[in-house]
Order: structure tokens, then C-alpha cells, then sequence
């Protein structure tokens, strides 16, 4: 499902305009990465949680040059 199926979901299931259910649906989407940005934990019941991770750098390639990089 993209962001654009949710989009349509919210305006058929909710009676918004699409302009209105874009506007909700980007309002969510801001509001989850804002609180992420901040480090902080996002949870929505009977849905799932959002963490920011730090992982360790590994070694890949860039598809278009074919040079090594660190991810």
C-alpha cells in the first residue's frame, strides 16, 4: 500500500475531499517523523511502534557508478 492508496482509503471510507484526506494523511506522516527527528518513540495501539536505530556503517556499492561506499 502507498501513501497514495491511504489517501484514497481516507476519502472513500471518511467522506473528506481528497485535498482534505492529502492534507490528514501528510499532517500523520509530518507528525510521526517530526516526533522521530526528536528521538523520541512513536506508538499507535492495535498498530505498531516507530524507533530511529543507529546502526553500525557497512560497506556498499552506488548502483550507478559501481564505487564502494559507506551506508
Amino acid at each position: 500500500m502507498t501513501k497514495a492508496d491511504i489517501i484514497e482509503s481516507v476519502y472513500e471510507k471518511v467522506g473528506l475531499s481528497k485535498k482534505e484526506a492529502n492534507t490528514i494523511v501528510e499532517l500523520v506522516f509530518e507528525t510521526i517523523k517530526s516526533n522521530l527527528e526528536k528521538g523520541e518513540k512513536v506508538k499507535i495501539s492495535r498498530f505498531g511502534n516507530f524507533v530511529v536505530r543507529q546502526k553500525r556503517t557497512r560497506r556498499g556499492r552506488n548502483p550507478q557508478t559501481g564505487s564502494e561506499i559507506e551506508i
